[in-house]
């Protein structure tokens, strides 16, 4: 039996194998997502800051309410405006990872092509509500910071400065729907579904 025979069946063997990502992929969408990703990681990392503050926050009121009979007016106002951060820098990130509310009884009984193009629409909707953030969000904020408009309440911050977070989460709702959509169109996994593919190897 030749030698080359036997050669080649071992390469073969030991070949490694290829991510289903890796086949079709421009480079410029790889670049989107590694870009996209950081800035979700990014995003998701300052909300979860967000979290744990306003925990300790709340957890300090309760304390000093009920210990000292000395509750800080203030806490639930930054506990409020901490929220409003904590969703919109947030959204971006689980709407990257699939992990909103849906109505899996409906679309898991779609057939893969019913399926894409659901998610097609999907990605749609999420893009036309990011571009209304980011217009109106803008738009308000500056009204308000032109007016000079601060919040009610313990705390007077300027308005503009928690408007401001409209555009921010939109701009990243716009980024992560644009490149659902280009992966969609193409028909390659999404992030979510390379990284549970990343999870079993």
């Amino acid at each position: 039996r030749p030698s080359w025979s036997n050669s080649s069946r071992s390469s073969d063997a030991v070949a490694p194998p290829v991510s289903p990502s890796a086949h079709g992929e421009p480079r410029v969408l790889r670049w989107l997502s590694r870009s996209v990703g950081a800035l979700s990681a990014g995003a998701i990392a300052v909300a979860a800051v967000g979290m744990l503050v306003s925990l300790l926050l709340i957890g300090w009121s309760i304390v000093m309410r009920y210990l000292f009979n000395m509750a800080p007016v203030w806490v639930d106002d930054a506990v409020g405006f901490m929220l409003v951060a904590i969703v919109m820098t947030a959204t971006a990130d689980v709407l990257r990872r699939s992990q909103h509310i849906g109505v899996d009884i409906l679309t898991e009984r779609l057939s893969p092509p019913a399926s894409r193009w659901a998610r097609i629409w999907s990605a749609l909707a999420v893009l036309v509500v990011s571009v209304i953030l980011i217009l109106n969000g803008w738009q308000t904020a500056m009204e308000s910071r032109q007016f000079g408009i601060v919040t009610e309440g313990q705390i007077q911050w300027p308005v503009w400065w928690l408007m401001m977070l409209m555009p921010l989460g939109g701009v990243l709702m716009t980024l992560v729907s644009l490149e659902l959509l280009w992966r969609l169109a193409l028909n390659l996994p999404t992030p979510e579904s390379t990284a549970e593919i990343g999870d079993l190897e």
